[in-house]
C-alpha cells in the first residue's frame, strides 16, 4: 500500500528537515510527500528549505506542498504588502537568506529570488484531500463547507478548530499551531511540534499513523 508522509511546520530549519526525509526513508516512486506549509520565517535556513524542498520535488513523484500563513505573508511583502505584519511575524530572517534588504523596493524584491523558488511560492496550495484525509495548514472552521471556508481562516486559525470535536467528514491534518506533541483525535491530527523553537520537526506517516520525529 502507498503510504503518505505528512510533514509539519518546518520554519527555516534545514537540518532537521533533511534528518527527518533520511528517517523516514520514503520511496521515490510510491509514496506521497506532503508539506503543511510554512518552510520560512523565523529559522536561519528559509531559502535553503525551499531549495531543499524543490529537490525533492524533482526526486520524487508525488509531492504536495500546501500554503502556511508564512508564505503567504511573503508573498505579500514582496508585493509592498502588510511590510510591518510580516516583520513582525519573524520574517527578517528570510529576507536575509535571500539578500533582501527592507528598504528595496518591491520589484526590487522579487529580482532577488530565484525565479524557481517565486514559482514555488505561487504553486502552493490551500489544501488538498485524499479519500479519508484532508491536509491543510491551520485548520478550518467547523460546521462551514470547505468551499466557504476563507483563505484567511484556512492559514490563521487556532482554537476555535482545535479545541472542537465536530466531524469534518475527513481527518483533518494540520500544523501552524505550535503543540508540545503530536496531537492525535479522531477528527483531527496536528503535527506542528515548535521546530524553530527548540522542539522537533514531526512527520506522521498514514494510514498507518507513525510518527517520526528529529
Amino acid at each position: 500500500m502507498n503510504r503518505i508522509f505528512a510533514i509539519g511546520d518546518i520554519h527555516g530549519c534545514l537540518e532537521k528537515l533533511e534528518d527527518l526525509i533520511e528517517l523516514i526513508a520514503a520511496n521515490p516512486n510510491e509514496d506521497k510527500l506532503i508539506f503543511i506549509g510554512d518552510y520560512i520565517d523565523r529559522g536561519s535556513f528559509s531559502k535553503e528549505v525551499v531549495e531543499h524542498v524543490i529537490g525533492l520535488k524533482n526526486k520524487f513523484k508525488n509531492v504536495i506542498c500546501l500554503l502556511g500563513n508564512h508564505e503567504q505573508m511573503f508573498l505579500n511583502y514582496l508585493e509592498g504588502m502588510d511590510e510591518e505584519m510580516y516583520l513582525y511575524n519573524g520574517g527578517k530572517p528570510t529576507l536575509s537568506s535571500y539578500g533582501i534588504k527592507s528598504s528595496d523596493p518591491p520589484d526590487e524584491r522579487k529580482k532577488k529570488i530565484p525565479e524557481t523558488h517565486l514559482l514555488f511560492y505561487r504553486s502552493l496550495l490551500p489544501y488538498y484531500q485524499t479519500k479519508y484525509y484532508l491536509f491543510i495548514h491551520a485548520g478550518l472552521i467547523p460546521a462551514v463547507p470547505l468551499k466557504k471556508q476563507t483563505t484567511y481562516d484556512l492559514l490563521w486559525i487556532r482554537h476555535e478548530f482545535i479545541d472542537s470535536d465536530y466531524d469534518f467528514g475527513k481527518r483533518v491534518i494540520f500544523g501552524h499551531t505550535p503543540l508540545s506533541r503530536p496531537l492525535v483525535m479522531e477528527n483531527k491530527i496536528g503535527i506542528d511540534t515548535g521546530a524553530v523553537y527548540g522542539g522537533k520537526l514531526t512527520c506522521v506517516e498514514l494510514p498507518a499513523l507513525n510518527i517520526y520525529q528529529v
